[in-house]
């Protein structure tokens, strides 16, 4: 047997695993991928977990905890980064809205943003500079899609008082990778009046791209699992890198965020990113996204995935052009 033929056995047994595509050609990961069985059975199996000994009780609580633990490592792993620098969220939308309340914004400060960011966040913006009268700038990188280098757009349109930029990984609307790490540099090279810091969307690059986040150096990294990560609808979460924690504010507050005296009296924050966690969370959708970040592992690494990415991709493309 070819090592092709190999692979495209290993890839038909692979997707056996996802109900939605027994009977269908699917290109919506985009939007929401589709759920391996494991997850799925994961999901169920917490619930029953949670009913059978009582959804609040100090058994259930214990389990709480260690689920929540238990993914924040899963995520960590798989994004390559320490567990202490992922804060979990609902989705990306939720993720970015940490970093661009947080921010203690004062009047003059700019963001910089391109022009192939998702409506969520163009709308946060907007009612971020309306309130604060922060000015907006838009950097037009979509006519960059076959020519040009992203890089050299963006860095044209800092100034002194750019204070953050705005920008996605994998564009939602393109489908172009855009060269985080040179982007980065060149933010870093720049003299502004305050420090600059980086916000990515990485709705479309997490679980399609092969991270490692601890090395990127984008200060704020949004993500979610149920896009390329195959994982339940409202798991997400936002990385902060650790020279950036203390430039933020939480502003959306709750229990699991802060840190309580003998009395239940609330004195600080919790330890990393753990103070941008709220309250209650639909906590078997936790086991269905580790379900799933096992599944894609079990088939290869990140690098692997993403080289059968782009096969598939190229497959696509070829066929789509001799129709």
């Amino acid at each position: 047997m070819t090592n092709t033929v190999a692979r495209v056995e290993n890839l038909q047994n692979h997707r056996q695993q996802f109900p939605a595509l027994a009977n269908k050609a699917y290109f919506n990961f985009g939007g929401q991928g589709t759920l391996a069985r494991p997850a799925l059975d994961a999901i169920y199996q917490g619930y029953e977990y949670l009913q059978q000994h009582g959804p609040f009780s100090t058994k259930v609580n214990g389990w709480v905890t260690q689920q929540v633990q238990q993914t924040r490592e899963a995520i960590a792993t798989e994004l390559g980064t320490s567990p202490e620098t992922i804060a979990l969220t609902e989705n990306v939308t939720a993720g970015c809205n940490i970093p661009l309340w947080g921010i203690d914004w004062e009047r003059g400060d700019r963001i910089l943003m391109t022009d192939c960011e998702h409506p969520g966040v163009i709308a946060t913006v907007g009612e971020i500079s309306r309130r604060f009268q922060v000015k907006v700038a838009i950097c037009p990188i979509l006519e960059t899609l076959n020519s040009g280098n992203p890089a050299d757009v963006i860095e044209a349109h800092l100034t002194p008082k750019t204070r953050l930029v705005v920008l996605s990984h994998l564009l939602w609307n393109s489908g172009q990778v855009l060269p985080l790490p040179e982007i980065i540099a060149r933010c870093r090279n720049t003299h502004t009046d305050k420090p600059l810091q980086i916000l990515v969307d990485a709705a479309q690059s997490a679980g399609s791209l092969p991270l490692n986040l601890s090395q990127l150096g984008a200060d704020f990294y949004a993500f979610t699992g149920h896009k390329w990560l195959c994982g339940p609808a409202g798991v997400g979460g936002v990385y902060v890198r650790p020279e950036a924690l203390e430039t933020l504010n939480p502003t959306a507050i709750g229990w699991r965020g802060v840190v309580q005296d003998e009395s239940g009296s609330p004195i600080g924050w919790k330890r990393g990113c753990e103070r941008f966690e709220v309250a209650t969370s639909a906590y078997p959708l936790y086991l269905g996204l580790r379900a799933a970040i096992a599944t894609h592992g079990s088939w290869g690494t990140a690098r692997e995935r993403y080289e059968q990415i782009c096969r598939n991709s190229e497959f696509l493309w070829q066929r789509l052009s001799q129709l």
